[in-house]
């Protein structure tokens, strides 16, 4: 669903691509660009207006893919620049976006850059990471903690100091306050750019610049290293808002363009609307706010009330209840029903919020969380870390396109991860020829958030909330829509909010309108969609 209008992004639905997991073209278990060119037909048949894929530069491939070796190539495990091009160039004609994946805030310890600069204090790259002297007991500069596990500084013998790493030791932070630095990522962002790409998905983005007098995170209450301090001081400093303008400037001589900014932090949705506001910043950004465990309507109003008033009313928020670093939602979300249920109630939900969506992967069909033994666990945060956590592999396994293929249509061998035999009933191929399945639920969902403004861009009202029950309009112009959403395992009568004349457009679970009343059913949802046009 392109549209040449340079803000189509306000109110998009993407739908997010891990290559690895999404389709194996030439038989070595993993997937890749001409896997994902395979398959876009199926994608844009959802109704989405573009697509966001994780990275395939060039990467040892320690924490797969945000380790880059190389940000202007293609990792040869994923194919070669002429299988980008044809990617760009398919998903055109069938009138998608292409959104990627721009890992800045760091590189892999094997990139040209780290290791010129790791030689020497002098050399012409010294400045161009995060190096800092030990203190006077030799100990590291700071008390800051990676969410990967560990400090954040590794020692290099060759120049007597620590390096910086807010993820893994063999992910270096780049130092932002070079101005060479600014201008090489700049770079970047052109040469992509000028290849066709339509914008991008830039990573931890609050994560560009640190604090340079080195101090230390207050400590605060938590059950593990990183979260029992406040980050402060390794994140979100006020040059980062200098830099995205830059980047802004970067976008706008590419109209149509548009850049998302992944956000991190304690307080993620002042750092949302603060990366956001005005026209000079990101055009939008998403955070952890609606990734977490949590379900319930006051969750869900206080993300959304934030962005009706004040500076809020000028930024723009992006929205995801899954992705590749969550367990997915159908298992996260501890609603007493079926996983159906739950992954058909999150769709409607999410297609009923204020914002750019994102659609992960297999989203649409309803996956559930894989539970994978130790000896399968590739991600090296469920090694470190199994059992207390598992890491981030049972969202990353393969799209189930097949139900009788022995390896469900993904690969002819055996795939990167193992296969999910409780998926195989979720493969697309079964869904398309059931009318009740999630995926034809999520294509009627998106379809219908298409087909009205007031679900893309229109204000947002609450009209009832309490304990279990969460209903809310949407305006724009003369269009409107009326959401309502029961989170809890009993049902719910809401007397006076629904003309009797209007029936739901979307419903999940059991939803009875009875005059100007309506009844919810245990986790329940409805839509309806008014648009005169």
């Amino acid at each position: 669903m392109q549209s040449s209008d340079s803000h189509w992004w306000r109110g998009a639905t993407l739908y997010q691509i891990y290559p690895r997991s999404f389709a194996d073209s030439n038989g070595d278990g993993i997937g890749d660009l001409r896997g994902v060119t395979s398959r876009l037909d199926y994608v844009a048949e959802l109704g989405v207006d573009g697509i966001w894929l994780s990275p395939f530069f060039a990467s040892p491939q320690r924490d797969f893919g945000y380790d880059v070796s190389d940000h202007c190539s293609i990792d040869p495990m994923f194919g070669t620049m002429s299988d980008f091009d044809a990617l760009i160039a398919r998903s055109h004609e069938l009138g998608l976006k292409v959104i990627i994946d721009q890992v800045w805030s760091h590189t892999a310890l094997e990139h040209a850059w780290f290791q010129e600069s790791r030689q020497s204090r002098t050399n012409p790259k010294a400045d161009w990471f995060v190096w800092a002297d030990p203190l006077p007991d030799g100990s590291c500069p700071t008390n800051w903690q990676s969410w990967m596990g560990g400090g954040t500084w590794t020692w290099e013998p060759r120049r007597g100091q620590y390096y910086l790493h807010n993820f893994l030791p063999q992910m270096p932070d780049l130092n932002f306050h070079c101005p060479e630095v600014q201008e090489a990522i700049l770079a970047i962002g052109r040469f992509w750019l000028d290849r066709g790409v339509d914008g991008f998905r830039l990573d931890t983005v609050n994560y560009y610049f640190h604090d340079q007098a080195l101090r230390n995170n207050p400590p605060k209450p938590g059950d593990s290293p990183a979260t029992m301090q406040r980050h402060i001081y390794n994140v979100c400093q006020p040059e980062n808002l200098t830099f995205l303008r830059r980047i802004r400037e970067l976008l706008d001589l590419h109209p149509g363009s548009f850049v998302v900014g992944e956000i991190g932090s304690d307080d993620n949705l002042t750092r949302m609307i603060e990366y956001t506001a005005g026209t000079d910043h990101l055009h939008t950004a998403y955070s952890f706010q609606l990734l977490s465990d949590r379900a319930d309507p006051q969750h869900f109003h206080e993300a959304m009330q934030p962005w009706t008033t004040g500076e809020g009313a000028s930024a723009w928020p992006s929205w995801a209840l899954s992705n590749h670093d969550c367990a997915r939602v159908a298992s996260r979300w501890k609603l007493d029903a079926p996983t159906s249920q739950i992954a058909k109630f999150a769709l409607a939900l999410l297609v009923a919020l204020r914002g750019t969506i994102f659609l992960y992967q297999g989203e649409e069909l309803g996956l559930t969380q894989a539970d994978l033994a130790y000896e399968d666990l590739r991600d090296p945060l469920g090694v470190a870390n199994w059992p207390a956590n598992k890491g981030r592999d049972g969202c990353r396994t393969i799209q189930p396109w097949s139900h009788d293929h022995t390896f469900q249509g993904f690969s002819t061998v055996k795939p990167w991860l193992p296969i999910i035999e409780a998926h195989r009933d979720h493969s697309v191929d079964l869904q398309a020829q059931d009318p009740a399945s999630v995926l034809a639920f999520a294509r009627h969902a998106i379809s219908l958030r298409q087909s009205n403004p007031a679900m893309r861009l229109g204000d947002y009202s609450v009209l009832y909330e309490d304990e279990s029950c969460l209903i809310f309009s949407r305006k724009f112009g003369a269009a409107s829509c009326l959401a309502g959403f029961n989170f809890s395992p009993k049902a719910k009568t809401i007397p006076g909010l629904v003309d009797s004349r209007l029936k739901p457009d979307l419903a999940v679970g059991t939803v009875q309108v009875d005059g100007d009343d309506i009844t919810l059913g245990p986790v329940s949802a409805f839509l309806i969609s008014k648009n005169p046009l």
